[in-house]
């Protein structure tokens, strides 16, 4: 029984057909898009992080309920919504970089360039597989630390 195995002769290079190309140029517009308006958002969240302190003593002040807040919350608070928005940014930084350099390597038929982006695209999942195995991480110790708090709070 002989099996036969299809090779790429690396000397050849890979030859995207033209439909292949429009995807990509496709894929390329949407990515410029989500990065521009990913960039956006970062902005805003920027705005809005570095006012939700001031906006978490304001509330200290008006509502009872938020008075026994420690003062320190709002400056925690602040700080962990620029770290987001900092992961935010490099999501939004490599969909743009992958958008902006697929168009320009398809457009000169510039294989180097479509190189480029597309490591920029393994890196967007690349980082988005990090962040879902740490949400997924943080879950499994939820899950654990809520059996653990039901089993001592049973035993009392």
């Amino acid at each position: 029984m002989q099996t036969t195995e299809n090779f790429v002769d690396p000397g050849a290079g890979l030859v995207l057909t033209p439909e292949a190309q429009t995807y990509l140029r496709e894929s390329g517009k949407w990515a410029n898009f989500l990065g521009i308006i990913g960039f956006v958002m970062c902005g805003l969240f920027l705005i809005l992080s570095l006012f939700v302190g001031t906006l978490m003593t304001m509330m200290a002040q008006i509502s009872p309920i938020y008075a026994a807040m420690p003062a320190a919350v709002g400056g925690v608070v602040t700080a962990v919504f620029i770290l987001f928005d900092i992961l935010y940014f490099f999501f939004a930084l490599y969909l743009y970089q992958f958008g902006s350099k697929i168009k320009k390597g398809l457009s000169f038929g510039d294989s180097e360039q479509v190189t480029t982006a597309l490591g920029k695209l393994k890196s967007f999942f690349k980082l988005w597989g990090i962040v879902t195995i740490v949400i997924l991480c943080l879950y499994a110790l939820e899950i654990v630390v809520g059996i653990i708090i039901g089993i001592a709070v049973s035993h009392r």
